[in-house]
């Protein structure tokens, strides 16, 4: 079968692997260029790295180590990868081939640094002949695109890319970025998306391959020179697959020093023309490195005959038990050691992989790009859009307070200064109190949807996690702000509470607290649960927990020593106690409840003041607890900030 790619001259020290033909020969009369990707012939790339780059893998192990648990024995450890070694050139297309399982997503993890650094073998991967002896040095050339598309569904296209040109190129103008974007586009065939949402299950978006194209230019948006993709047509049909692979080839011809390394299941017939070799994998061991050609000539020297309605990776696949049997007696052909003929960085010296590329801008070797200011307004920016265009959750808050502010209103109307008019004030209070903090479970979507994006942003230090914390906080804050405005407004007038200026706007500003505590116990219990229906279910139980010993069912004096904390957590108890007091501190000499004498006087039997004393509230207790519900505000979002920080800087995506 004929190639489209000129072999590199230069040899290293690796060992190959089942040495095929001549790779020094010229292969000419190949067209790369495919009709489902001429309607947008792509510009040259303007930031292409002149360094040429060898990545040499040698005897790569890698075993997976199981915990039995304490309850358990302990688990066999797995062996995934058993000596793998290849060699990837710049202007090549190597496709990992093999059955599920076979260690090939686990082989991309490996080479792109996305393990752990004690499983990190700093002698079997070399670049341009020098060892790299960590995964944070192959994460600053390598960039790397899940299987999942980890994209944000209510931006669009542009949008994604330019908010990672953001943080990624730092070194460029306003003005540069968005070129680079533009250009981008133009490569990616994205053009004629390039304002559409980007879209999920949920939100009708771009279709499966043009967002597959949007995570490939994610990556290339800072050009790295080795291009990393964990099965890239994986739930694509066979139209969209295809223009995946024509576009990395044709990225890669107009890129002689990229080098594109994929892993897929079998790729179709119409794809061998744009891959150069393929590195078949079965249990582990490599049992094929090198052309079609080549194969077809080891199938051949097996005895085997290629049926003519199969190709010879197809036939490969059926037969690949076989193949791993003769591995052993492939020959190894060792090269010799010479220097590349372009080094990425001189004998005398220690590589210095900050320095090594202008366009290999990795924010795990860097550190962070900005200060925090620029941080928080870019993340600032990022999650106005995305809250905004947020339609269940902006209109469901929206009419969730407006609705419940109206009928709460609409069932206490005009309470009365009497003894039945206390009771039913508590009662409204403590309704809106559940009320108010059970609304705020919609954001748990948008938490969980957005995690995995921060949890890979943020652990390669494209910015802080308490930059995106403060930026939350932000552009929650106002939103919430104007749905304890709904809320409040129509409740307070239409009941007839206390009817003071000072009264009602402490009641909006203890609605408002109340909210944004919420608001922040959604958040911190979104960064332990594992899903929807998990973070669910924990916000209703400590919800419920925390009404229970609110001190409203049950009063403070039988509560169980044991569970006497949770009177002092209950996010339920402080604001509780803030709007009887707002209630009635005012109004402490105000009867409520009258006793008629037989010579026609009355007594006051309840003032306002007895009703505060039999809360035991003797003491206006409103700017302290206003204290309290600031921390508990405060507190769990620091919690969720040390939860996520501490999960992102152990998390290699």
């Amino acid at each position: 079968m004929a190639k489209c790619f000129k072999q590199p001259a230069t040899d290293d020290d690796a060992i190959i692997l089942f040495s095929t033909s001549d790779s020094n020969e010229e292969l000419s009369g190949c067209s790369s260029s495919s009709s489902s990707l001429r309607h947008h012939s792509p510009p040259p790339s303007t930031t292409t790295s002149s360094t040429a780059y060898k990545l040499s893998v040698k005897n790569l192990s890698y075993t997976l180590k199981q915990n039995g648990g304490p309850f358990h024995e302990p688990k066999p450890n797995i062996e995934i990868l058993k000596s793998v070694s290849f060699t990837a050139q710049s202007s090549q297309m190597l496709a990992i081939v093999g059955p599920s399982g076979t260690g090939k997503s686990t082989l991309l993890r490996v080479i792109s640094g996305r393990v752990k650094e004690k499983e990190f073998d700093p002698n079997s991967i070399s670049l341009n002949g020098y060892p790299i002896k960590s995964p944070a040095q192959l994460r600053t050339l390598c960039g790397y695109v899940a299987q999942e598309d980890d994209l944000l569904p209510l931006l669009t296209v542009k949008e994604t890319l330019m908010f990672r040109a953001k943080f990624r190129l730092r070194q460029l103008t306003s003005e540069e970025r968005k070129n680079r974007v533009e250009s981008l586009l133009q490569e990616l065939g994205l053009l004629q998306v390039a304002n559409s949402f980007v879209g999920d299950e949920e939100n009708r978006g771009i279709s499966g391959g043009e967002r597959k194209r949007v995570s490939i230019g994610v990556e290339l948006i800072h050009d790295p020179p080795i291009l990393l993709l964990d099965e890239p047509t994986s739930g694509l049909d066979s139209s969209s697959a295809l223009q995946v692979i024509e576009l990395l080839s044709s990225l890669m011809s107009k890129s002689t020093q990229k080098s594109v390394i994929f892993s897929i299941h079998q790729p179709s017939y119409r794809m061998f023309k744009h891959i150069s070799h393929f590195l078949i994998l079965s249990h582990g061991w490599v049992v094929h490195n090198g052309s079609l050609e080549s194969l077809e000539g080891r199938i051949s020297h097996l005895g085997y005959q290629i049926p003519l309605q199969l190709n010879a990776l197809e036939f490969a696949m059926e037969i690949i038990s076989k193949l791993e049997d003769k591995k052993s007696t492939i020959s190894l052909i060792e090269q010799p050691n010479t220097t590349p003929n372009t080094t990425i960085w001189n004998k005398d010296e220690k590589f210095d992989f900050h320095e090594s590329s202008s366009s290999t801008n990795d924010e795990g070797i860097k550190g962070y790009f900005y200060n925090w200011g620029l941080e928080i307004m870019i993340l600032c920016s990022r999650f106005w859009k995305v809250i905004y265009r947020t339609k269940q959750l902006f209109l469901a808050r929206t009419m969730q307070a407006l609705v419940g502010g109206l009928g709460l209103g609409s069932v206490y109307v005009k309470l009365g200064k009497n003894e039945t008019g206390v009771g039913e004030r508590l009662g409204l209070f403590a309704f809106s109190l559940s009320f108010l903090l059970s609304s705020t479970v919609e954001a748990l979507p948008i938490y969980l949807q957005e995690r995995k994006v921060i949890m890979k942003e943020s652990s390669r230090k494209a910015y802080r996690m308490s930059s995106y914390m403060i930026a939350n906080t932000l552009i929650f804050l106002p939103f919430l702000l104007v749905i304890a405005l709904l809320f409040s407004v129509p409740v307070y007038w239409i009941v007839g509470l206390n009817p003071s200026i000072q009264a009602f706007s402490f009641f909006v500003f203890a609605v408002w607290l109340i909210i944004s505590m919420a608001s922040s116990l959604v958040m911190f219990l979104s960064s332990i649960s594992p899903d929807f229906i998990a973070g669910n279910s924990l916000i209703c139980t400590v919800l419920g927990a925390f009404f229970l010993f609110s001190g409203y069912f049950i009063p403070k004096e039988i509560i169980p020593k044991y569970w006497i904390f949770m009177y002092y957590v209950s996010l339920y108890r402080y604001p509780l106690d803030s709007l009887i007091v707002n209630e009635y501190w005012g109004m402490r000499n105000d009867c409520f409840a009258w006793a008629n004498n037989n010579d026609h006087t009355s007594n006051c039997l309840m003032n306002g003041g007895d009703v505060l004393r039999n809360r035991g509230l003797d003491r206006d207790i409103r700017w302290e607890n206003v204290g309290i519900m600031i921390g508990f505000f405060i507190v769990y979002r620091v919690i969720c900030w040390i939860i996520l920080a501490r999960r992102a800087a152990t998390t290699n995506l």
